[in-house]
């Protein structure tokens, strides 16, 4: 039997390249849907995928609200409808004026933002007050990766105080993005999520304890989000349970999602008697992480020897078994940026390649 990720057509699609299989995807997302108990609690993030056929099979299913991190995510997302955006992200300098034009171009569109500090605040109330319109803000709150937000407390109220009593802005939530936090037992990453979210559900009642208007919670990256839906009344962002990855599963061994997205390479060169060559370099694969970078399948042995531009250099047992032009099919370690260096993906059905999809959303800017 032929195994799952195997097309038949292979000879006929150039590598390196990204095969997704829609099937698989619409079971992730009915697995997503599961955990979290309640469609409504679900907010999957757009940038895993980029795909508008994506969108589309999320709306089908009933998921109505959506994470991004650019503005162009946020138009492809509104393009094909989508009732609720959240800009997971500052708008600083020109996409300032790029957000509120998102607002005027998709009315039907409920869109919101993050923010984290008071020149923003100011700014971003100064653009909607000249446009007219009115713009939903989250309160970004750091929770552990330092990277972006505000710590939960005085300092933050006082920020979505400023925000509520700002020209055309809506004071409209919390967002805390916990992607430090994972382990492979669920008891400690509870009590992780337990001591990191403290400060964040203290918040929430201060902000109601003064009268201002009741924030939603929009939490969790993929390892906690089935946990943080379950126990709390929030909103889940995961993403990469919708192509699921060669990486997830070291973080989070008990989700119950299916690889979807598959790299394929060729060999395209034997330089040394126990060597292969292949055409997967760093611009079709993530290469953040330190290698491996892909998890080939039947090659689990394999060693990384070189990773450049375009190439990928392996260490094998018996190179003769993979003469030149051979097509070998792999896993990334991180789909999401991975996704993102191809200019399209092949749709699988029925163990053939069908149609190319555009990613459409890897760029910067589709009109807005």
């Amino acid at each position: 039997m032929r195994p799952w990720y195997v097309i038949e057509n292979i000879d006929d699609i150039p590598s390196p390249a990204i095969l997704v299989y829609p099937e698989r995807i619409e079971a992730n997302l009915r697995q997503m849907i599961l955990d979290c108990g309640d469609v409504k609690k679900l907010r999957p993030h757009v940038k895993t995928h980029k795909l508008p056929q994506v969108i589309r099979m999320k709306l089908a299913l009933g998921i109505t609200k959506f994470k991004t991190s650019t503005i162009a995510e946020a138009e492809m997302a509104a393009s094909e409808g989508a009732p609720d955006v959240l800009l997971a992200y500052q708008p600083v300098g020109p996409n300032i004026a790029r957000l509120i034009r998102l607002i005027q171009t998709f009315p039907s569109t409920r869109f919101s933002c993050l923010l984290d500090c008071k020149s923003i605040v100011e700014k971003l109330s100064a653009a909607a007050s000249v446009a007219n319109v009115d713009v939903s803000v989250l309160v970004d709150l750091k929770v552990g990766m330092d990277r972006t937000g505000i710590e939960a407390g005085p300092a933050a109220l006082e920020l979505y105080r400023s925000i509520s009593n700002s020209s055309h802005l809506v004071a409209d939530g919390l967002h805390a993005y916990d992607g430090h936090l994972h382990d492979s037992d669920a008891g400690v990453l509870a009590a992780k999520v337990r001591d990191t979210f403290a400060p964040a559900w203290q918040l929430k009642h201060d902000i109601e304890a003064s009268g201002l208007p009741s924030p939603r919670m929009v939490v969790s990256g993929t390892p906690t989000s089935a946990m943080m839906a379950t126990d709390f009344d929030v909103e889940v962002g995961a993403g990469t349970t919708v192509l699921w990855d060669a990486g997830q599963p070291q973080a989070c061994p008990e989700m119950k999602y299916v690889n979807a997205a598959v790299l394929i390479s060729r060999v395209i060169s034997h330089p040394t008697l126990n060597r292969i060559c292949t055409d997967l370099g760093h611009k079709a694969v993530a290469s953040e992480f330190e290698p491996p970078r892909v998890d080939f399948f039947g090659l689990e042995s394999a060693v990384a020897i070189t990773h450049s531009e375009e190439h990928l250099t392996l260490q094998v047992e018996h190179p003769e078994h993979y003469p030149v032009g051979t097509v070998l099919y792999g896993l990334p370690h991180h789909i999401c940026p991975t996704m993102a260096l191809h200019q399209a993906v092949w749709c699988v059905r029925d163990g053939q390649a069908v149609e190319a999809w555009p990613v459409t959303a890897r760029v910067r800017c589709l009109t807005i």
